[in-house]
Order: structure tokens, then sequence, then C-alpha cells
């Protein structure tokens, strides 16, 4: 009974087990359903997560709409203009930026930037709560890799759609490019109120200074302002701004970038602004501005979406300093009421470089530039080209005489006639040389060589210098009837200075992108299109403006150097083109409406061009101008006969002549005795005119040596 008993026993447990055992069946599939169910779903994530991501890395990012302001520099780097659509951003490094600019940016904006990858997960789940209780996209966590794909792709609207955007675009980012490079993205993306898009920007316009030079101090007060650029700038809200420096200020005591005693130092520190009225840019060589733009599209070809929008730096052969004596100049000379125009350019005659340009008085209201004007007449400096192309052909000399006297000229095969007047109808009423004809602006002597030469040679020759302007072969030729422009006549007369060397002027030297590439590169268009001989003979002769008896004798002392040039005068236009072996400058002065020139409006020219010359030239010791090696003859000619002179003449000269067509040699000078005594009349006096020459040789002599 007990052993059935025991197996009654037995057999309820086993029975019981395997009853338990079936029960339990359901339960251990259902676990090894879940777990199944729950590795494939992992899987399943795990690759659609990583063919997302692949999709996204194979995804290129829109194009971003970044504008950079473009820059004109001159010769020395010097920003002369900035070019903009109504922005002014300038891009650099990150090595060029200031470290207390960056750490006071991660402080206030993104401070886990360098642990995250694109997206702050505390800061986002906190904005969630806020959004769900609100049922819209009320608040955000915005990391600086977001802010920077909203600013470069996409609105500021408040949408899920935009935020799925973002965070598509803010994944490629991260994917695409370091921290450091998102970092600097970024500083040079944000906007700092003012139309200033940048650290760099930010930085010139409100401390006028590069942003690897900001303190902390600055660097706390900037890095505040984007977060509400009109209300935390300082030229509006002071007091905004600096609450809003003490709380960047302290985010960074806390994450021990600096201490509490430099934040204390920072936030007292009294910050120099820079004057909130020079913040609208001023240029001082706006003339010269337009002029380089107007070169960069029409003849390089640059876009203009490029110039203004594109951040090209822009070199070119300005001179600020040249620049600023220009405008000086004129602003001395000219009367502040009196509606007068001026204009003035500037060339270094040994490359063609442009270093001043000044277009008008007032840029503001007029932006007419009268320096690259072709409708005003040159009047008597054109006369050195007529000069120049007699002598040339070797059809004058420096001795040739005319007659100054009331002339009537034909020409048309006697068909027509043309009868020229001196200034002020004063004639010398007497033979006189090349010399005194260019010094005195004889025009009787002028039309003579003209109609001895030919006008076609005349033309010829002015072209060869440059002059494109239209000229016509008719006797006026000889008086500057035909409009040139100031550009025209300073490179022309550039010849006479570089030996005879003809530079195309230049205003561009070369153009950089955004990123130092050189997109265009200027070369030397230079051409030798007269002989140094030639060049020198002018050159000589036209020093003479400058002397004693010169039209432009009255402002020789202003100038404290060799200086040679051509004045010229029309009813309506009044010119001073000059050079020294550094430089060739035009000056016109007149109204842009042909208005006739009074005696003192019309001297104007001279004072602006001797003024402007020694204050350019201030830092420069004098040079005399280089005398040819070959090709001319130094000769004492007697300046009354213009023979040689000899040992007897009492008024000698010496003078340059082209080869073969010096004066002969002589045994005697005319009108001079072989012994040294002075010819007497009939009664053994001394003539009148013997005694005047001698009176007037020794003053002669004095003034000279003063002037020396």
């Amino acid at each position: 009974m007990i052993f059935k008993w025991f197996n009654r026993k037995k057999r309820q447990r086993f029975t019981d087990r395997i009853v338990a055992w079936w029960r339990k069946i359901p339960l251990i599939i259902h676990y090894r359903s879940l777990l199944k169910v729950t590795t494939v779903s992992f899987l399943m994530t795990a690759i659609i997560i990583a063919g997302f991501y692949y999709y996204i890395s194979k995804q290129a990012l829109p194009a971003a709409s970044i504008r950079q302001a473009s820059h004109i520099v001159d010769m020395h780097g010097n920003v002369i203009d900035t070019l903009h659509q109504g922005e002014i951003r300038y891009s650099v490094p990150l090595s060029s930026i200031s470290p207390y600019v960056i750490h006071a940016t991660l402080a206030i904006e993104d401070r886990r930037f360098y642990d995250h990858f694109g997206f702050d997960m505390k800061g986002l789940a906190r904005a969630a709560v806020v959004n769900v209780q609100h049922m819209s996209a009320k608040q955000g966590a915005s990391t600086l890799t977001q802010q920077l794909a909203r600013n470069l792709y996409l609105t500021h609207e408040k949408t899920w759609q935009r935020k799925l955007k973002e965070a598509f675009y803010t994944t490629q980012l991260e994917m695409k490019y370091s921290k450091d490079e998102i970092l600097a993205m970024y500083l040079n993306q944000i906007y700092y109120g003012h139309g200033s898009y940048g650290i760099e920007a930010a930085a010139q316009f409100y401390f006028s200074k590069k942003a690897d030079q900001l303190n902390l101090a600055e660097s706390t007060l900037l890095a505040g302002i984007p977060k509400g650029p009109k209300y935390y700038s300082p030229y509006n809200n002071m007091k905004a701004a600096k609450d809003r420096q003490r709380t960047i200020l302290q985010a960074m005591v806390e994450q021990g970038t600096i201490t509490e005693m430099e934040a204390n130092q920072a936030h007292q520190e009294v910050l120099q602004f820079a004057p909130a009225h020079s913040q609208a840019q001023t240029n001082n060589a706006q003339y010269f501005s337009d002029y380089v733009q107007s070169i960069l599209t029409e003849q390089l070809g640059i876009s203009e979406q490029l110039i203004n929008e594109g951040g090209i730096i822009v070199h070119t052969t300005l001179d600020s300093a040249m620049q600023a004596a220009a405008e000086e100049s004129i602003q001395q000379k000219m009367p502040e009421q009196s509606e007068q125009q001026a204009a003035l350019i500037a060339i270094d005659p040994r490359n063609g470089y442009i270093k001043a340009m000044v277009g008008g008085r007032n840029y503001a209201s007029n932006q007419f530039n009268r320096v690259l004007t072709d409708t005003r007449q040159p009047g008597s400096t054109f006369k050195p080209f007529v000069y120049l192309a007699a002598l040339k052909n070797r059809t004058m000399s420096p001795t040739t005489h005319f007659k100054s006297e009331p002339t009537v000229f034909t020409y048309d095969d006697d068909r027509k006639t043309y009868e020229p007047r001196n200034y002020g109808n004063k004639y010398v009423m007497d033979n006189i040389n090349l010399r005194k004809a260019i010094a005195s602006s004889d025009n009787i002597y002028a039309v003579h060589a003209l109609m001895l030469v030919g006008a076609e040679e005349v033309i010829a020759t002015a072209q060869q210098l440059g002059v494109q302007s239209p000229l016509q072969p008719m006797p006026s030729l000889a008086l500057g009837t035909y409009p040139v422009s100031p550009l025209e006549m300073a490179a022309a007369f550039g010849v006479f200075a570089a030996a005879g060397e003809y530079n195309k002027p230049m205003a561009i030297l070369r153009v950089e992108d955004r990123y130092g590439n050189i997109i265009f590169e200027a070369k030397r268009q230079t051409e030798q299109v007269i002989s140094p001989a030639e060049a020198y003979v002018m050159t000589n002769l036209l020093e003479s403006v400058f002397q004693p008896g010169g039209t432009g004798h009255r402002v020789a002392s202003t100038i404290k150097r060799p200086v040679a040039g051509k004045t010229g005068t029309t009813a309506t236009d009044a010119w001073m083109v000059g050079y020294t072996p550094e430089l060739t400058t035009a000056v016109w002065v007149g109204y842009d409406k042909d208005r006739k020139l009074t005696v003192a409006e019309a001297q104007r020219a001279a004072p602006i061009f001797a003024t402007f010359t020694e204050q350019a030239l201030a830092a420069i010791p004098p040079k005399v101008f280089p005398i040819a090696e070959t090709g001319i003859t130094g000769v004492y000619i007697d300046t009354v006969t213009g023979q040689r002179a000899t040992e007897n003449c009492p008024h000698k000269q010496l003078e340059f002549f082209l080869n073969g067509t010096e004066p002969a040699e002589s045994d005697i000078c005319e009108h001079h005795s072989t012994n040294g005594l002075q010819e007497t009349n009939d009664d053994g006096n001394m003539t009148d005119q013997q005694t005047k020459d001698q009176k007037r040789t020794w003053w002669e002599d004095f003034r000279r040596w003063w002037s020396n």
C-alpha cells in the first residue's frame, strides 16, 4: 500500500510538472517572439538610420546666398571704398578672430558646441515641452549649427516644416564640415546690426578695428548683439547692451574661461566706439571708385552682382596721400560759394599708374566725372604737340623765328582765311623764337608752326602720344579748339616726362576673389613713341613756362623742384598741364554750362597744380629731368639773333637741339664786335637798344640767380 501511495504521489508531481511546463509554453513563445521582434526592429531602425545618414552624406547642400561686400583698395592696401547692396560683410578665417569673441559667443549661444552633433538634446527636450504646451513652434534651443543652417538656406518662420528642413541641413553641415569650420562660417554670417554681417564688419563698424584686435570688453559686447541687433546695439540702447554684456561675462566665468575679476574689469571698461556720424562711409575718391567700377564691368566683364556681393578685392594704383592733397588743393584755391567746377588727374609717367583723380568739387551733388569728359577745349596746352611735330621732322628748331603780330592765315588753297589773336591782343611786334613763344603762349607763332609742319602731321603726333579724341586738320587746331579729356592730356604730357615712352593709364593692378585667388592681373601697356632726345628738347622748352616771363611764373615759387608744363585758356576753360620726373598732372577749371570765365577765374588752374604738386611730392627729393644720352646737342646761342653765340655776345643761353638742327659754327656773332666792345652809333655812343639790353641782362641774371 505504501508503494502504491508513493507511486501515486510521484505520478502526481510528474503530472503537475507537465501541466506547469505546458502552461509556460505560450509565455516562452511570447518572450521569444518579443525578442525576435525587438531584434528585427532594432536592426531595421539601424539600417534606416544608416541609410538616412548615407543619403544625407550624398546630398549636396543648397547654394548658400551669402553676400559679402567687395573692397577697392589703394596701392598700399588701404580701403578707399566698400561695395555692397545694403549689407557690409567681410569673411575672415577663424585664426583672424579674437579668442575672446569665440569664447563669448560659445558661452552665450552654445556651450556644448564641441560636444554635440549639431543638436543640443537637453535644450530640445525643454523646448519640446514648451511647444507641446502651446501646440506650436513657440520656443527653440538652436545650436550654432542650426542657426547657421537657417541663416544660409532657410527663412526664420516658426513652422514644423522649416524645423524639419533645418534639422536636415544641420546634419549635413555637421557631416561635411569640422567644428572649427562651422564656427568660422557662423561668425562670418551672423548679423550684428546696422547692416554689418560677420564679426569683421561689426568690429570695424563699432570700434574701427579688425576682428583679431578686439579685447574682452569689446568682444563680449559684440557677442550679445545678434540676439536682438536693434535692441542690443550700443548706438540704440546702451543700457541693454551693457546688461547683455554682463550676462555673457558671467557665463564665461561659470565656464572657467575668465575670472570674476576679469569680468568685472571688462564690464567697467569705458569702450571707445567709432563716432556714429562716421558710420555712413566717407569715400575720399568717389570719382575714382566709379571709374574703377566702370572698368570692372565694361572692360573686364565682371558682373555687377559679383562686384557688389562677391567679396572681391580690387587693388588699384591710387595713392591716398596724393588723393588727399588733390582734394585739399582744389578746396583751398576754389572759392566755397563759387559754382565754378574743377578737375584734376595725376599719373606716374614712369608706369601709367593713376595716383589721384578728382572729377569735381562735390561728388554728393554731382557725380559727373570731368576728368573723363572730352567736351572741353584744351586751349594752349595743345601747342606742345604742334611744336613736337615740327621738331620731329626737323621743320623747326628752338631758334626758329616768327613775328608776333596780328596775322591773317590762308588755307584750303587760299579759299579760306583764319585770323587768330593773342590773349589780351598783346603782341611783341617782333620776331620771337620757340622758347619765347612757349613761355608767353603766343598764338600767332603756334599757327605759323602748324601751317609749316602741316595739320595732319600734328594730328598724327598727338595720336602717338595717346590723344584719341577726334581732331580736325584746321589752323585753329594749333590753339586747342578741339576737345580733349584731362586724362588724355595728362597721359600725353607723361611721354615728355618718361623720355618718350607712352604708358597707358592704369587704375587697376589686380582683382582677387574672396579666397585670395587672382581673377585679373594687369599688364603694363607701354610703347616708345618718340625718342628720348625729342622728349628732352620739349621738356627743356616747357620748363621756360615757369621761368620769368612765362605764363606759369607766378606759381613757380610754390614749387621747389624742376617742373615743366603748359597753361591753356579759352573763353570757357582754363588748364594747367605740367609734370616732374615722377608725376604728371592735368588741372581743368570752368563751368559745366560753358559760362565764360573772368580773368580771376581763369587763373585758378595753375595755383591748384602748383599746390598739389608740391604737397604730393613733399616726401620725395627734387630730381632734375635726365638729359638724353644721344640725339641732342647743347649749344649756347645769342637770344637776339638765334645764332651760335661767341664770347662777345652779352645775351647767351644754352639751348638743346636735335642733332643736325643746331646753328652752324660762326666766327662772329652778328651785331657784336670781335674785340668784345659794344657796338656804337654814328656818334660813338651805345644805341638805346644796347643800353636797354645791358640793363636787362644784369637784372635778368640777378633774377635768374635768385630763383635758382
